[in-house]
């Protein structure tokens, strides 16, 4: 079991756009509550498209071949900074996540089943507040200083059941978002709310529960590029 943890990242006011002058004011933000800078963090997620094997009715000019409906077309893969011996992978369509060795990407590179089409980086600065674990920073594509996204962590050490702490969790995000409003900021930090039933995962919180919560803000993120 691990320390409860809420993802959230930055929501723009319509019109507004994403710089990096929000992520300073909102380090500047932990700072002011007292939080104090504890080193730099990184999780990554790759997101993966299944490959159909057999190309020569392609190259012949036939039509493209087709997946069997058993394998999953897509995977998201995530790395946890708190977790560099781990990797998850994540079935959206099957609501599975699963946890296997960090050389997972290896594999996959070299069976050639799925190929990686995006890689995003989540990373930024830790501060520790107390019983909470603040961590801020940007989501970058791979080899690009392109801003996509400000997230933030907020962990909570005494306590790994989610109903448990929910009360506390929401009113630290209700001081965090007083603190920022104060900034006068074009936007606002919003809450990933992830259904872990939906993976089976228990109130007891986990890993996978991170990992989860990354897939649906990367959900979030393409919903947002999309539209």
């Amino acid at each position: 079991m691990s320390p409860v943890k809420w993802l959230m990242h930055w929501h723009p006011n319509p019109g507004a756009t994403l710089n990096s002058q929000i992520l300073a004011e909102a380090c500047a933000c932990a700072e002011s509550l007292g939080g104090s800078k504890d080193g730099r963090w990184k999780t990554s997620i790759i997101f993966y498209r299944a490959m159909a094997r057999d190309s020569a009715s392609a190259a012949a000019g036939g039509a493209p071949p087709q997946l069997p409906p058993e394998i999953p077309r897509e995977l998201l893969g995530v790395a946890l900074h708190e977790r560099p011996g781990l990797y998850f992978s994540i079935l959206r369509a099957q609501r599975l996540v699963l946890q296997a060795d960090s050389a997972f990407p290896q594999v996959m590179e070299k069976l050639q089943s799925y190929k990686a089409r995006v890689t995003l980086n989540f990373e930024g600065f830790q501060y520790q507040l107390g019983d909470f674990c603040l961590r801020i920073g940007k989501c970058v594509p791979n080899n690009s200083e392109t801003l996509r996204k400000i997230m933030m962590e907020v962990e909570y050490y005494p306590l790994s059941s989610i109903e448990k702490s929910s009360a506390v969790m929401e009113d630290f995000f209700d001081i965090w978002q007083e603190t920022v409003a104060k900034k006068s900021l074009p936007g606002h930090f919003l809450h990933v709310e992830s259904n872990f039933s939906e993976y089976g995962l228990s109130d007891h919180y986990s890993f996978q529960h991170t990992a989860v919560q990354y897939a649906t803000c990367l959900q979030q993120l393409m919903a947002a590029v999309r539209g």
